[in-house]
Order: structure tokens, then sequence, then C-alpha cells
């Protein structure tokens, strides 16, 4: 089992009563998580729970909670002592969060759990187990960890995070990034030798997607319509959202569209980037950029409609989701800045960077107050210029 970055301080919450809640898109990593975290647990009073088995899901469903922990006491469980439980894909349960609200303070129980929508772990679980549960979100791989899962041999790469453009690092890992931002971070994918294969599974994570996760909490006839709409905006990735302009040309009425992009965000499949400004009804009056979580699936899903900057752009915006916040900075003028970090740090993302996008991002950054700016860039410059982020670097 390969391990990721998000595991240690998973592992360190084992020794803390409250709900482990690992939430995160489908097939990125949850599953295998929790099985990790089962492993550590030195103890043999405990169980796992599949949420996908039909008869596990009837079993949960139960109105009475108490008839619910007996059936657990039968599957091996002893309350009398500390045990866990760990349950994967929860959302499939709707009245989960109350069981697990019983049983956690009824009984001496640590509880794992896995789930696909932010929505359903963020607001069901706020509501049910306040104070009762913490929540580790799962993105995909990072540049680091797919260098790990490829099992390429570099010592420390640590140390080249956020560093400025190092030739030999370059040099080494350039091939490995380009598959990076081509097909994307989910594990499944990344372990495929052939390139056939990654495309196949692409195709097949996002038919999953449409089929279980959009279906789960939308209905059935919202699916075909959500599809052609994800379509849509895979060509737009890195633009702003006209809700009006797209609404036009899907034949979606408005309000039905901003659920939907709502929906599509709540299911980790897109971002939603709001712009920088220090006036809120100016953040809430301008529209937001929309990114993908993943570049593989935004390839599979535009293919020759985005540029390979549009690609790139988005890869670093999945590349920084996980590390903070981000958004974007736009004058009336027209003028932005790519992305503002977690409020003190102005990117500017280009293909191949030169000594004037330094000096233009160091004045845009200036003019807001912005005293911390990076230059990313995806590949060398052949003037020699250096002073510039590589985007393998990111991480």
């Amino acid at each position: 089992m390969f391990t990721r970055s998000s595991f240690k301080p998973m592992a360190e919450h084992l020794e803390q009563k409250h709900a482990t809640v690992i939430t995160g898109m489908r097939r990125v990593g949850k599953s295998t998580a929790l099985q990790y975290l089962l492993s550590r647990v030195t103890h043999n009073n405990k169980l796992y729970l599949d949420c996908e088995r039909v008869e596990i899901r009837v079993l949960l469903n139960r109105p009475d909670y108490e008839s619910i922990a007996e059936e657990l006491q039968l599957k091996g469980l002893d309350f009398s002592k500390p045990c866990v439980i760990a349950m994967d894909e929860i959302q499939l349960v709707e009245n989960l969060p109350s069981v697990i609200k019983y049983i956690y303070d009824t009984y001496k129980v640590k509880f794992i759990v896995t789930g696909s929508s932010s929505y359903y772990m963020k607001n069901q679980f706020s509501e049910s187990l306040a104070g009762r549960k913490r929540i580790f979100e799962m993105y995909p791989l990072s540049f680091k960890e797919f260098l790990h899962f490829k099992e390429v041999n570099i010592r420390q790469p640590e140390k080249y995070a956020w560093q400025l453009y190092n030739e030999a690092w370059y040099n080494r890992c350039k091939t490995w990034y380009d598959e990076y931002v081509q097909f994307g971070g989910f594990p499944e994918v990344v372990l495929q030798a052939k390139k056939s294969d990654k495309e196949e599974l692409l195709k097949d994570i996002i038919n999953s997607y449409v089929e279980l996760d959009v279906k789960l909490l939308s209905d059935y006839s919202a699916s075909e319509e959500l599809y052609k709409l994800v379509k849509l905006l895979a060509a737009r990735a890195g633009n702003k959202i006209d809700y009006s302009k797209l609404s036009s040309i899907a034949g979606i009425n408005r309000q039905k569209m901003a659920s939907y992009i709502q929906l599509l965000e709540y299911t980790y499949l897109v971002y939603l980037v709001k712009p920088f400004t220090r006036n809120i009804d100016k953040e809430i009056s301008q529209q937001p950029k929309l990114f993908f979580a993943d570049t593989g699936i935004l390839n599979t899903l535009a293919g020759l409609q985005i540029s390979s900057g549009q690609l790139f752009e988005n890869s670093i915006a999945a590349q920084l989701k996980p590390m903070g916040e981000i958004q974007y900075y736009q004058k009336k003028t027209g003028q932005e800045i790519d992305f503002i970090f977690n409020n003190t740090m102005a990117i500017e993302v280009k293909e191949t960077a030169i000594e004037q996008d330094k000096q233009v991002l160091l004045q845009r950054a200036s003019l807001i107050g912005i005293k911390k700016q990076t230059l990313i860039s995806r590949y060398a410059s052949h003037s020699g210029f250096d002073q510039f982020v590589w985007g393998g670097n990111i991480f």
C-alpha cells in the first residue's frame, strides 16, 4: 500500500474520541485511507462496514438504533471495551449520522467513516455530530505523491517544494510532470502503465461519478443534463462563470444552472475561485472562475477544446487547492493576477515565463498591497531566465 501525506494527521487523530471523517471525490483514495487507519488499530475489537453492500444499508436503516447496536455486537464487537467501527461510503445511508451519534454517545466507540459528498458530509455531520468529529478532505495526488506512486527514486524531493527553478530537478522530472498534467492525480490512473488504460479508467471514473454521486444527490433525470453541462464547463475551465450565457447555450434555466454547478462543487468535481477584493460587495457581485479538481478528468471531458495553457493553469489551481485558499484578482480594465494564495501571495502562471512577466506581476501585486509574488512556469526559458518556480515544485 502506498501511503499519502494526508495519512499522518489522520493516524494521529485515531487517538481522539471524535469521529474521523474522510471525504473527497469518488476513487480519490478514501477507502485505502480507511483501510490504512484500520490496520493501525492495535486491538481486534474493530469492525468494517461497506455501505455499498445492500445488507449493510438495510441494517443501518433500521429505525431502532439499539437493535443496530445489538446486530453489531453479534458481528463481533464488544461494547464493554473501547472499539472501532469503520464505515465506507456512508452517504449511501441517509440517516446514518443520527445512528452514529446514538452509538457514539452510548458506547465507547471510535468511528472512522468515508463519504464522497462535501455537502452531505459537512452539513449532515455539522448538525448531527457537532463537536464529535473532525473532517479530513482528500484530493488527487500531489506531484510529490505522484513521484512516490511511480517509484521514482529521488531523495528528499520536499527540498524542491516552492523553490526557484533548478535545472537538474527539472530535467529529472519534466517527463513525469508532463504526464501528471495530462492525466492528473487519481491513484488508479497514475498506476496504469499504458496511455490507453489511463484514458479508459478516466472515462470510467467520470461515468461512475455521474451514475452514482450525481444520481444520489439529485435525481435520475438530471444526470444526462448535468453531463452535458460538465462538458460545456470543461471547455471553459479557468474562465469566469457567466450563468446567463451558460444557461442560454445549455438550454437550462439560470436557477437550475446555478444549483447544478453548486452540486458539482459539493461533490468535488470542480472548484469555484472567488475574486480577491477588500470590498465584500464586490466579491459577491463579481463572477467566480471555475477549475476542475483533476486535469485528467478535465482533459478527458474537454479534449481539443482547451489549450495547453488552460490545462496547465488548471493543474496549478488543483495543486494549490489542498494547500490553502485560492482567489483571483482582476481590475475593471481587464488587468489580472491569476491567483491570490492565502491572501498573501500573488501568483502568475505562464507556460514559458520571461523577465517581463515577473516585472508585470510585481507591479500589479504592489497595487493591491501583496508583498509576496511567485511566477510559475511549465517550461524552462530559452533565454536563460530562471527567476520562476517550476510547476513541478508546487506541492
